[in-house]
């Protein structure tokens, strides 16, 4: 009887000991689980919910409720013109619908400078800057810099023709008319996409003020229009250019310098019938 109740007491210290050791395991763990948590949320990164792109848009597609999806994004890396509210992006009583101005990869943020107003289609005129307009330029293969003009670029305008027609009397003539102009349309693409293959374009499509439109369509009535194509990080303002036969091959004008003519005062006699002048000296 001795003997099992010794037993029993040995089984029961060890289960007990067992239980112990077990209890301690799990709070340690426990522990340590909570470090890490700990140690995780002060690493965290405050974060704002903002409506990014659930596909891949192009331009012209139209962005609908269907085409978002709203995920965390980081709070101190918001691009400008995010939407974090679809009352913004869909405001009451306007259509539901928005377009695609530029291309917008899955899981983007839609920003307001890539999409219209609600409502509008993606032409032109949802392009255009307030008090800017838009003016077509004829361009062949040397003129649009060999096809390589996209949406977007900027270029330099430069114009070529005789300055006989104005009275200036030095031949052809070519003058750099407008800088940093931006094109809004290549042909009839107006598309913004960096991927895309360059096409050879007839025409091209440049924003400018009125004045600039009055300047570009008379130029392009009396000469030939070429671009030059403006770097995308150059942020340089080009100077005033102008050059003629005569500076393209390094001739310069001569000067004529007229010698000083000679005063001679005379007077005149009548000697018989004979008429004399006489020269004196000049008094003034």
């Amino acid at each position: 009887m001795r003997l099992v109740f010794g037993l029993v007491l040995v089984v029961g210290l060890g289960l007990a000991g067992f239980a112990v050791y077990m209890a301690q395991a799990y709070v340690g763990q426990t522990q340590a689980a909570l470090e890490r948590e700990r140690a995780a949320r002060a690493n965290a990164v405050p974060t704002v919910k903002v409506y990014v792109a659930n596909r891949d848009l192009r331009y012209g597609d139209r962005l609908t409720e269907a085409d978002l999806t709203m995920i965390n994004w980081p709070q101190t890396a918001i691009p400008a013109g995010a939407f974090g509210r679809i009352e913004n992006l869909f405001p009451e009583g306007k259509p539901r619908f928005r377009t695609v101005l530029r291309p917008i990869e899955r899981f983007e943020p839609v920003l307001a400078s890539k999409i219209t107003e609600p409502g509008e289609d993606a032409g032109l005129t949802a392009r255009l800057t307030r008090g800017m307009r838009a003016f077509a330029i004829k361009v062949d293969v040397a003129s649009g810099v060999s096809g390589f003009l996209r949406p977007g670029d900027r270029v330099d305008v430069y114009w070529t023709g005789s300055a006989d027609r104005i009275g200036q009397g030095t031949g052809d003539v070519t003058k750099l008319i407008e800088t940093g102009v931006r094109l809004l349309a290549v042909d009839q693409t107006a598309e913004i996409d960096p991927t895309s293959t360059a096409l050879l374009a007839r025409t091209v499509t440049v924003e400018a003020t009125p004045q600039q439109v009055a300047a570009l369509a008379q130029a392009q009535a009396t000469g030939r229009l070429s671009l030059s194509l403006v770097g995308a990080e150059d942020d340089s303002v080009a100077e005033a250019v102008e050059v003629d036969m005569r500076r393209l091959l390094g001739i310069e004008v001569e000067r004529v310098v007229e010698a000083p003519v000679e005063r001679v005062c005379t007077v005149r006699t009548r000697r018989g019938a004979e008429m004399v002048e006489i020269p004196i000296p000049c008094t003034n």
